[in-house]
């Protein structure tokens, strides 16, 4: 197999292994609070809400020492060591307890932030500055497939029902600690790329130059060096002003045209802002301003037109449209500007992500439609100018046949 061939083979492994893995995972999730809702112990006192929380403070505060794994470690073993804590989440649900359920949600987040700060690593050591638009695509397009097949499962197996029987929790679970399980083992099929067709190849980083030669360098100043790079690039100007594009995402197509990357990244975020804003619009419209935080038995308040689903759909594929033109240019964009801190960057990446999520997760309780989608498009804006701002210095210092980090 060819060099390129088996930069393209892990990708693939690496979208699927993650399809599996979100495909039980996001379904837990979707489905937890209804599952919870059903539980008749008197022994068991979870709520999905209050572990979504935990797991996002979690997430946030270990996202800083995760490059330090994942050089230590390597990317492959730690996406799968990160893989068997997701399902050990999952599993907790087939015999729910209060104590398992809130300690299988801090060790998800801390095996959240290590899987994604290595999937960036892996992303970017497979890729080229040619290939890694096409390449965040492909794992973006099989990424979000997940979503679809999850949901799917769910459907045709719970037929509807919003009480679920002991039994019919344990079937779903097992199966999906067994999907999960799925997708954790596929990370072995990862093969290391070659060095020449590593991103960056010529400046390759210490840790990166580890993976591919095996370097004698001890782990602790492994560790001690991604954690100052991570710290470094927090306060880098372009890492600032992309942190205020990755605070608004909290697809294939984009991906696969960026291919050869003619027109830049700059008209695919500006398409992804102007989805949003038609979705959002279409939101204000269609759902009662306090829809947020109205009881679980639903408003009385009407909406400006009448409700409707149709509406409602279309406006979720609209917000899937425009987070796949987001994601695929952040990952194109990370992978390209910092190839040889790639694990310190997607981490501050994941970082700035969780933490703008958890403040998401709480306002959400309090604040009406109208104000939460008026944010939304506040740093939809700006966060779409700081992109601009990077990509046309980036292309400025290509332009000049300038290394762009020299600057």
């Amino acid at each position: 197999m060819s060099p390129e061939s088996k930069k393209l083979f892990n990708i693939v492994v690496l979208g699927v292994a993650f399809m599996f893995m979100f495909t039980a995972f996001q379904t837990c999730g979707n489905v937890a609070q209804t599952v919870i809702r059903s539980l008749n112990s008197t022994d068991f006192h979870g709520s999905g809400y209050t572990s979504m929380a935990i797991i996002y403070g979690v997430f946030s505060a270990s996202n800083l020492i995760t490059p330090s794994v994942v050089a230590i470690v390597g990317p492959q073993l730690s996406m799968f060591a990160s893989g068997l804590f997701y399902s050990m989440y999952i599993a907790v649900f087939i015999q729910p307890f209060t104590w398992s359920f809130y300690t299988a949600s801090v060790f998800l987040g801390v095996a959240a932030a290590v899987l994604w700060t290595a999937q960036g690593n892996c992303l970017t050591i497979n890729s080229d500055e040619h290939t890694i638009g096409r390449n965040s695509g492909i794992f973006w397009a099989l990424l979000q497939s997940s979503l679809f097949f999850g949901n799917l499962y769910i459907y045709f197996a719970w037929q509807g029902k919003t009480q679920i029987s002991e039994s019919d929790r344990r079937t779903v679970f097992i199966a999906l600690t067994v999907i999960s399980l799925l997708g954790t083992v596929l990370f072995f099929l990862i093969r290391k790329p070659e060095p020449e067709s590593i991103l960056g190849e010529d400046d390759l980083s210490d840790d990166q130059d580890l993976e591919v030669s095996g370097s004698s360098r001890s782990n602790l100043t492994k560790a001690v060096d991604a954690f100052k790079k991570s710290l470094k690039l927090c306060v880098t100007k372009e890492m600032l002003l992309l942190s205020i594009t990755t605070a608004y995402t909290g697809g294939s197509l984009f991906g696969l045209l960026s291919k050869n990357n003619r027109f830049g990244r700059n008209p695919v975020v500006l398409l992804g802002t102007l989805v949003h804003f038609v979705a959002f619009y279409l939101i204000f419209l269609n759902m009662p301003g306090d829809a947020p935080i109205a009881p679980l038995e639903g408003t009385d308040s009407s909406a400006y037109i009448k409700s409707s689903k149709e509406v409602a759909i279309f406006c979720s594929f609209l917000l899937g449209l425009g987070d796949s033109c987001f994601n695929t240019q952040l990952l194109s964009m990370l992978g390209f500007l910092y190839s040889e801190d790639s694990a310190p960057a997607f981490a501050v990446f994941k970082f700035v992500q969780s933490i703008c999520a958890a403040v998401a997760f709480f306002y959400s309780n309090y604040l009406l439609l109208h104000w939460q989608l008026l944010l939304m498009v506040i740093f939809g804006f700006f966060g779409t100018v700081s992109f601009f701002a990077v990509e046309w210095e980036a292309a400025a210092i290509v332009a000049r046949g300038s290394d762009y980090r020299s600057i």
